[in-house]
């Protein structure tokens, strides 16, 4: 065949290519002045109300995220570095190589740039990706900007006021790009600690695991090693919250009387973010981080703990949750194992903002962090306590990070050898909203939910990420604050038992040359971490008007999979 003559481009007049170049810029101003409104709600959170316009002169920061390149390539890897079955398993990623998946594109970014540069704003990036912008702009300029109206809300339980919006738009061309602008439409509370139950103190509480809970109670029920870690590059991370302080002299009591073969002089190390600190004396006591420190230094004999104390002078608009996360993207002696005993109600959260968040946790999960987190305290209401239908609760719905719930050890002819498990009442459990059932649960979602029949139908999502993912005892817990010894039940106390047993465990695989576990759920709902866990399989979380979740035969939303059995689970991860 003949090829065809290539076609000449048309002949130009003078000035063409300056008017088409005008007349492009025109269609792209254009296109940067038209808006679509990005994110709505029809009103604001339960309990939040509106007191009138946010004053014009009031100064916000906002923070502009965009989308990530590639997040279900970082997913992907997450996947590869954290199955037991995969070849690269422990082969945790490093910050630069998460961060290629996370960055935005270089389209995007130039566009959000610009876009806020026409409107004289000046933007610093705040994320270790790049893939979010931090901007401080009045409130006049907001309102314009996105096309809105800010007001003042106030929180009716607490009298505490924000600055927040029903709904905003962003220029056509940007929604794409932009995964949302925060703190807008979302009305997250201070995140607060699922409530401790303490009971009144006795003058002489009995050190026996029929009456309480102590260090030496969970050494025999669970099988966790008394002897002293050797690893000093095994970190336990313990978030800090609401100026909830951890007093040494709390500690040296404590262990004294709960953990004597221990030295009483043992400490943790304290790091501060976002203006946060850890005043010392018996008035500033916390008891959520007396006991999240007196259960981790107490039970994982000799691993380093570190107390990470997050301030009130955060921007992130989750109560520096996101700042801690990416503090610890950064740091190169970041911990390997992460505890968090403090979230809120997932409808708290937008969607946009939710799955940023679960984001970062993915990216640290990919760098070898294991992060838990407690799932809440409410039952099926979870951190509510008043509903309609069933609360699901955050960060625990992430499916990048493993949720605690709480289990009951049955006294009646208890014997520390013999007992046996159900699940506690307050643990929260159900189904995410916001997020789908993970590959590595799918199954037993998909199970537990065909088990229900028409039981609870419509108030839950039958296809939701299922919480939570494992359990531990979390009822009477022996815990010193300023002084005095009281009883606390809760997944607050759950979790930090159950990350010291991942922190022991991550001792003995660093001391035998081998990478510490990371995200654990892959391996958690492997054959081989389900056989090494106890199946709580009685018991149920009530709530909302009704008696909640049973707890049965494998996975169920009150206990997950069940608690440790650490002479199986190290195992279970190749120790011989």
């Amino acid at each position: 065949m003949k090829a065809e003559a290539p076609q000449q481009p048309p002949e130009k007049h003078p000035g063409e290519s300056t008017h088409r170049a005008a007349g492009k810029s025109m269609i792209q101003a254009r296109d940067l002045l038209a808006l679509v409104v990005h994110e709505h709600r029809a009103q604001p959170a339960s309990g939040f109300v509106s007191t009138g316009p946010a004053p014009y002169d009031a100064e916000l920061t906002l923070r502009i995220a965009l989308n990530p390149n590639n997040i279900a390539g970082l997913e992907s890897e997450l996947y590869a570095v954290s199955d037991p079955s995969s070849s690269r398993y422990g082969q945790h990623l490093t910050p630069e190589e998460v961060a290629e998946y996370v960055k935005p594109t270089s389209d995007a970014l130039s566009a959000v740039t610009s876009w806020l540069q026409t409107n004289k704003i000046s933007a610093t990036t705040i994320s270790p990706a790049g893939d979010v912008l931090q901007v401080k702009i009045p409130v006049s300029q907001a309102n314009s900007l996105f096309n809105t109206e800010f007001f003042v809300f106030t929180h009716v339980a607490t009298n505490e006021t924000t600055i927040r919006t029903l709904q905003y738009s962003l220029p056509v061309k940007l929604s794409a790009a932009v995964a949302y602008v925060h703190p807008t439409t979302t009305f997250s509370r201070p995140f607060a600690a699922p409530k401790p139950r303490l009971l009144p103190s006795k003058r002489d509480i009995d050190p026996t695991c029929a009456d309480v809970t102590t260090v030496s109670c969970l050494q025999a029920q669970y099988g966790i090693p008394t002897a002293s870690a050797t690893q000093t590059n095994n970190v336990l991370g313990v978030s800090g919250y609401l100026d909830q302080f951890a007093e040494f002299d709390d500690l040296k009591q404590f262990l004294t009387q709960y953990r004597p073969d221990l030295p009483a002089t043992t400490k943790f190390d304290v790091e501060f973010l976002d203006g946060g600190s850890n005043t010392q004396g018996s008035a500033y006591a916390g008891g959520e981080a007396s006991l999240d420190i007196q259960y981790t230094v107490g039970v994982a004999s000799g691993v380093p703990v570190k107390f990470i104390s997050v301030g009130a002078n955060n921007t992130d608009g989750l109560s520096g949750l996101l700042d801690q996360i990416n503090a610890l993207i950064k740091d190169t002696s970041r911990p390997t194992i992460l505890t968090t005993s403090y979230g809120d109600n997932e409808g708290e959260l937008t969607l946009p903002v939710a799955q940023g968040l679960c984001n970062a946790y993915a990216q640290l999960g990919a760098l070898g962090t294991s992060i838990l987190f407690s799932s809440g305290d409410g039952g099926v209401a979870g951190n509510g306590f008043q509903c309609t239908t069933f609360l699901p609760t955050a960060p625990s719905d992430c499916p990048w990070v493993t949720s605690v719930g709480s289990s009951q050890i049955i006294l009646e002819n208890y014997t520390e050898n013999n007992f046996s498990e159900i699940g506690a009442a307050l643990s929260s459990g159900g189904f995410s909203n916001y997020f789908e059932a993970p590959e590595y649960q799918k199954a037993d979602v998909d199970a537990y939910v065909s088990s229900l029949g028409d039981t609870y139908s419509g108030l839950f999502n039958t296809t939701g990420r299922g919480f939570p993912d494992v359990s531990a005892q979390g009822v009477n817990f022996v815990v010193v604050s300023g002084g005095e010894a009281s009883l606390v039940s809760g997944t607050s106390a759950s979790t930090p038992l159950f990350a010291s047993v991942v922190a022991l465990l991550n001792d003995e695989l660093i001391a035998a040359g081998k990478r510490p576990l990371g995200f654990l759920n892959p391996f958690l709902y492997s054959p081989a971490g389900r056989a090494a866990l106890n199946d709580v399989s009685s018991g149920n979380n009530p709530g909302c008007g009704t008696s909640g979740f049973n707890a049965t035969v494998g996975w169920d939303p009150v206990t997950g999979l069940g608690s440790p059995n650490y002479p199986k689970l190290r195992k279970a991860v190749g120790l011989s």
